[in-house]
């Protein structure tokens, strides 16, 4: 695992200025346009605020005139620079606290941090799309998808440029037919409690299982890990990568059941990357396999990925928001994988359809070797019936 040098709160903000210079003040500026000025309030002492402008993101000392101010411990400050915490993972933990403002502001600056910080560019997505091309120097069709027989070469360079790839007919019928009946095994089985399963409420307040992190408990769910087919997808990513069990045998596949009509819990997913809640330098790149059980399409509750958003900073929205990107999808079948980066921006809208249809699918992931070994799944359970709570709600109460 990397090592990460220790900052000093004062001296990182009289020499961030000038770092500022090499472009990344500008981007910073694009991403918290309009967002009013955020202030790190230090537990040990000391207060920045940051001031967006025209041009640049202006730093002043204190926090007087900061619209909003984020209270943490110097520890937490300097990991959010290092991209080894982020904003959601922190607020889930109570390990900040927003003292003046709205807390969900803060995951709105992520973006300009990241780009004041890291020199990470902000995602423009009718930018970033024109300029994405195939291996040919073609210009991408980001809904495009492949054959497990394909050219590899093709494949590879697609995943490394737009940071997911969709793949037809990777599993046979009777093979799904296995990973869906011990899914809804996973689903009887399921305790509201029992930290291994989310919950949420329908429009008619009915308590229904929105994921099992249990899966590796099942036969045919365990061994999706270390199937030849998903190895040998695995294998196009650019960097070397294995799986990883957490903690148990039991845990490393998690089966998603995406119901309609839900109005509590973390089920409709805005735009968000999965290392969101933290652990970016740590883990990342993590290459996260979903392999389809039933259909995926707007009317069961798809998967969207935005195309070339994996290397650049981009912040949580609303997948239904009008202002929303579109995205890229595919209409996906039983049998069906899509493989996408965890820094990726990526949605799990609602379904459009009826009651008796909605998308099930087994995920599990990649990591290079020798990465951490986080792990927020106890970070989200923070309620007796195991609903995990949408963030927006978290953010109200911090």
């Amino acid at each position: 695992m990397a090592a990460f040098e220790p900052l000093d709160f004062h001296t990182y903000h009289q020499e961030l200025p000038h770092r500022l210079g090499d472009g990344r003040g500008a981007e910073a500026a694009r991403a918290s346009r309009n967002l009013g000025s955020l202030a790190f309030r230090r537990r040990e002492g000391g207060a920045y605020t940051y001031i967006p402008g025209p041009e640049s993101v202006e730093i002043v000392a204190g926090d007087d005139t900061a619209d909003t101010v984020i209270e943490l411990d110097h520890e937490v400050w300097e990991a959010i620079v290092q991209e080894r915490e982020a904003a959601a993972g922190l607020l889930y933990g109570g390990r900040a606290r927003c003292e003046r403002g709205k807390a969900i502001r803060w995951l709105d600056w992520e973006p300009g941090l990241r780009a004041m910080y890291n020199g990470r560019p902000f995602y423009d997505p009718a930018a970033v799309l024109v300029e994405l091309e195939d291996r040919h120097g073609v210009q991408l069709n980001p809904g495009q998808t492949f054959a497990l027989d394909d050219d590899r070469d093709d494949m590879a360079h697609f995943l490394r440029t737009a940071g997911y790839l969709f793949v037809r007919n990777v599993f046979s019928a009777p093979e799904v037919e296995q990973f869906l009946a011990e899914a809804h095994e996973l689903r009887s089985e399921a305790v509201k409690g029992d930290k291994l399963s989310w919950w949420g409420k329908n429009a008619r307040g009915e308590e229904v299982l929105c994921r099992v992190t249990r899966a590796g408990a099942k036969p045919a769910l365990r061994g999706l890990p270390s199937d030849p087919r998903l190895l040998a997808l695995k294998d196009l990513s650019h960097e070397t990568l294995e799986h990883r069990r957490r903690g148990s045998a039991d845990e490393g596949v998690s089966v998603i059941f995406k119901n309609p009509d839900m109005k509590e819990g973390l089920s409709d997913i805005p735009w968000h990357r999965d290392c969101g809640m933290g652990g970016h330098a740590i883990n990342c790149p993590v290459l996260i396999v979903s392999t389809f059980l039933t259909p995926s399409n707007p009317e069961t509750g798809e998967l969207k990925m935005l195309p070339g958003s994996w290397n650049r900073a981009c912040a949580p929205i609303d997948a239904n928001h009008p202002k929303a990107p579109k995205g890229a999808s595919f209409d996906a079948s039983p049998g069906d994988v899509s493989l996408h980066y965890s820094d990726t921006m990526h949605a799990a809208p609602p379904p459009g359809g009826s009651d008796e249809t909605y998308r099930v699918s087994a995920v599990t992931g990649y990591v290079r070797p020798g990465a951490g070994s986080r792990n927020y799944n106890a970070v989200l359970h923070q309620r007796e019936d195991g609903q995990i709570e949408h963030l927006t709600e978290v953010a109200r109460r911090r």
